[in-house]
């Protein structure tokens, strides 16, 4: 992988974390919130290490599996669904507050692996299957969204074309892990011209139109 490849790649992993992570960032800081301010910072530090541990693990679990034979395929498909979920999908947050340091240090580490699935398999077809990759995105990533989220968040609702740029790398993600899957090479790749280009090409077109359409939807 050349220079350039690994910068994108991990530029594509720190853009969908922030973008999918924001959730997670106001957890943190629901779980801290009744907390003296030294313990609260306590909280959150071990909070995000434990966080970040965790999910490297998945994602190590999740880049081996993806080796295998058309699940990466399936997990480009499953990477298309929660780019339009991320685009259409009304949130709502619910997270318990903890009342002592350890109490809310578990909080922020159990809640942030429940909510961080979706993260786990886009971060993990972004990486190519380096792990050194997720990590070195992950430490970039996380201080971000815990750190900058007040501000994430505000320029997430004042320019709300931010999710669709998100959204746009998740769609690219997962037309590149559908047309990378061994298999679908073997079939498919000869046989259609710039097959490994235009199939993430139309995922993208095929995320934002209809995310596009269904929020215009709902403003009807």
């Amino acid at each position: 992988m050349t220079g350039l490849e690994t910068i994108t790649a991990i530029s594509s992993i720190v853009v969908i974390d922030i973008v999918l992570g924001g959730d997670n960032a106001i957890l943190i800081a629901l779980a801290s919130k009744d907390l003296l301010p030294e313990q609260r910072r306590k909280a959150m530090f071990w909070g995000v290490v434990g966080a970040i541990l965790i999910r490297t693990l998945f994602t190590a679990v999740a880049l081996y599996l993806l080796k295998v034979p058309l699940l990466q395929f399936a997990g480009g498909v499953l990477l298309v669904w929660i780019a339009l979920k991320l685009l259409v999908e009304e949130k709502k947050i619910e997270c318990k507050t903890g009342n002592s340091l350890v109490e809310a240090i578990k909080i922020i580490i159990v809640a942030d692996v429940v909510m961080g699935i979706d993260n786990v398999i886009a971060i993990a077809g972004a990486a190519h299957g380096s792990i050194a990759m997720v990590i070195a995105g992950l430490i970039i990533s996380v201080p971000i969204i815990v750190w900058g989220s007040t501000i994430i968040l505000k320029l997430i609702e004042k320019h709300p074309l931010i999710v669709y740029v998100g959204a746009a790398v998740l769609a690219w993600t997962a037309g590149q892990m559908m047309v990378s899957d061994t298999l679908i090479i073997k079939y498919a790749g000869s046989s259609i011209p710039y097959f490994s280009m235009l199939i993430p090409f139309l995922t993208i077109v095929a995320v934002l139109g209809i995310g596009y359409y269904k929020n215009s939807k709902k403003c009807t």
